[in-house]
Parts: C-alpha cells; structure tokens; sequence
C-alpha cells in the first residue's frame, strides 16, 4: 500500500483511501445523479456540456471515449454525432453509474453504437492510439492521480486526436468567487439533504472543487502530459472551464 497522501476534500487522506471514499459517494448519489445536477445548476449544466460537444468536432465514423461517463450526458449526444459506423466509449470506474447510464441510454434507445467499461482513468486498458477524441466531464477532480490519468489519456488518443475536459473551476468574474462559497457550502450540502438524501456526499463534492487545479495549473499539467495547443474556454464566470488540447 502507497504512503502517499492526497486530499480528499479538505481532509488529507491515503491514496487508497480516497478512491474507496470516492466509489462510495458516487455509490451514494448515482439515482439522483442527473436530478441533483438539474438542481444544483439550474440547468445550466446542459447548455456547459452542449458547449464541450461542440468544442469534440466528432464526426461520423470516429471512435470516442467518454471517461467518468455517467448516466450518459455527454455520450448521447456524441453517439448521434459518429453515427452508426463509429462508436463511443463510456467509462467510469463506478459500476453504479454506469449501470444508471446503461438503463437510461437503453430507454432513450440510444444503445447501438455506445459501449459501457469499467476503467480507471489512470491505467486505461486501451491500446495506443484508440480514440479520436476522449472527453472526460466533471470527473478528472475525483480522480487521484491526474498528472497520470492525462498520460493515459495522451497515450491512448490518435495522433490528431483531441482531449475535452469540462469541470469546475475557479471563478474569473470580479466579485462572484464570495457569492459562489456562500452557494456551495451553505446551499448545496441542504440540497443534497432534501433531494438526495445525502448532505455528506454534496459537502465533499464542493470541497473537491475547490482542491481542483485553477485553470492555468490544469492547463499546464496537459502540456505536461503531451498535450498541445491547449486552451480553455471560461464558462458562466470561471465556475465551469473546458479544456482543451492535442496530440499531433
């Protein structure tokens, strides 16, 4: 066992211990996942995850791989985008949430070209150069080891691939960031109470992405990773940033 620590939240904890910690709040919140996001941004997620598609250029035929996918968001929209002669990849290293994506893209009868694995984004289990594109959507600042999960990312994409990250980030927008702590640590965890059933999991959601790299930190960690050409596109004040970067 590693004696590295990373926090999780703001409590330092051992590597292992986070992801077991993790798996268990997205255990947790999986049913309410989609219900808690609607809530929690108003909406506004949707237009956030329409506007990372938009940045993926996917056309028919490629070959996507959506990490910590989920109940399948972004996926949808990106299996009509590579039609029926490409594929898209939804991974996450929660058997609960994928099995939420599962159902949910089955009942949209969105199933045909989408495939559901379990992985972790720090050791994919692709050969190099598999995908196109890989998107990754709110998730790389639940994941332990970026810095090795953008390696990954890097070695399994084409050359000419591109990667998407959409995630929180820090407010860019004079006098927001107050007001944005005050939303997060006094509004979300009673959210999470009444809708979810679960305060714990929404407090330690919004510690997490104040833990998460600001956006030039992040941006410099793609480059480091390979990535190049990376950029950022500030959304809804710096709340939410996408990323984004090439492999040439």
């Amino acid at each position: 066992m590693s004696d590295k620590t990373t926090h999780f939240g703001f409590e330092q904890v051992p590597w292992d211990e986070k992801r077991r910690r993790v798996a268990r709040v997205f255990d947790s919140v999986a049913s309410n996942y989609d219900l808690m996001n609607d809530a929690m941004s108003l909406g506004v997620h949707r237009l956030w995850k329409r506007f990372a598609v938009e940045q993926t250029g996917a056309r028919p035929g490629q070959r996507i791989l959506d990490l910590a996918g989920g109940t399948g968001d972004l996926a949808a929209r990106l299996a009509r985008l590579v039609g029926p002669g490409g594929e898209v990849v939804i991974g996450d290293i929660n058997p609960s949430m994928l099995q939420v994506g599962r159902e949910r893209l089955l009942d949209r009868g969105i199933a045909a070209n989408v495939r559901f694995v379990q992985v972790n984004a720090e050791s994919l289990p692709f050969p190099d150069h598999s995908f196109d594109c890989i998107t990754i959507a709110f998730g790389l600042r639940n994941v332990t080891d970026k810095q090795k999960a953008l390696e990954s990312m890097f070695r399994t994409l084409k050359p000419g691939g591109r990667l998407l990250v959409l995630e929180f980030s820090k407010p860019s927008l004079p006098g927001l960031a107050p007001l944005y702590d005050l939303y997060s640590f006094r509004v979300l965890p009673v959210m999470g109470r009444l809708i979810a059933r679960d305060a714990d999991s929404y407090r330690y959601l919004a510690e997490s992405i104040r833990m998460h790299p600001d956006q030039d930190t992040l941006k410099g960690m793609m480059e480091q990773a390979g990535f190049e050409d990376c950029d950022y596109f500030n959304l809804s004040g710096g709340i939410v940033a996408v990323h984004r970067g090439f492999r040439f």
